[in-house]
């Protein structure tokens, strides 16, 4: 699903709005989220799942073309992790399964 196709769903089901006032509720939601993670805050919604920054440091890797090692800088990256609702919709299990390699605390 596109940000074009959540804003018209939106539209659709509040015919009350016209589409730029759910273009406007959309965007004011995606903003509201991006800033709370710029700000260092966690953003959970229940049933949906949570989303926080992460710090990786700086590491070295490889270059897969040549083989040769790369330096790797440090950055903070955005993380989700699924609700368990959410899961259990998809899936229907248990999402502590579901984590993987990147799906744990970190």
């Amino acid at each position: 699903m596109t940000k074009s196709e959540l804003i018209n769903r939106v539209a659709e089901r509040l015919p009350y709005l016209t589409r730029k006032d759910a273009e406007i509720i959309v965007n004011t939601i995606f903003d509201s989220m991006v800033d709370a993670l710029v700000q260092g805050d966690r953003i959970e919604i229940r049933g949906f799942g949570s989303f926080k920054v992460k710090h990786r440091t700086n590491r070295e890797g490889r270059n897969p073309k040549t083989g040769g090692a790369v330096r790797i800088p440090a950055k903070h990256m955005p993380f989700f992790k699924i609700g368990k609702e959410l899961y259990e919709r998809i899936n229907g299990g248990d999402p502590s399964i579901a984590a993987g390699p990147s799906g744990g605390d970190a």
